[in-house]
């Protein structure tokens, strides 16, 4: 069984600060598995502490992207501070120091992340005919009325 659609056009509110942060991982020697599954593997802790404490961490969402090579996941935070103080925690600095003393700066595996501030009113979203997805699962998910029709009109603030 899927997940629930929502035929029609959605939006969110964007009355809230938030992060957008993205984070990845490229393979780079595709034949050095023991150097790159071990940061592949670290993710899935992470990513569970995270939906099982969303309030407390300040944690909203995210979606997850694995391409041949590259693998991505962007997720939405309640602020920068709850971003910092995880990656500070126990479970992310314990996957950190491993990648450091067993990859470091080794090139068979690549790994990035960008972190974007986003003030309430310059982020909208638009979703046609989908499930709760990226942002519509962090923030009010409602449906599109001509007085939001155009996205000029959804960064406005116009609720």
């Amino acid at each position: 069984m899927g997940k629930q659609l929502f035929p029609g056009r959605y939006t969110t509110d964007n009355d809230e600060d938030m992060v957008v942060f993205i984070i990845g991982m490229r393979v780079n020697k595709r034949l050095a598995v023991r150097k790159w599954l071990p940061v592949f593997k670290a993710m899935p802790r992470m990513i569970r502490e995270l939906y099982e404490n969303k309030e407390e961490l300040g944690f909203l969402s995210m979606e997850s992207f694995f391409g041949l090579r590259t693998t991505v996941m962007i997720s939405y935070w309640k602020s920068t501070e709850d971003l910092l103080a995880y990656a500070k925690g126990p479970t992310h600095l314990t996957a950190w120091r491993e990648f450091n003393k067993k990859i470091g700066d080794n090139e068979a595996v690549g790994i990035y992340h960008e972190t974007y501030s986003v003030s309430k009113g310059n982020y909208e979203a638009l979703y046609g005919n989908m499930p709760l997805y990226g942002l519509a699962k962090a923030r009010n998910h409602r449906m599109i009325t001509p007085d939001i029709r155009s996205a000029r009109k959804r960064l406005s603030g116009v609720k």
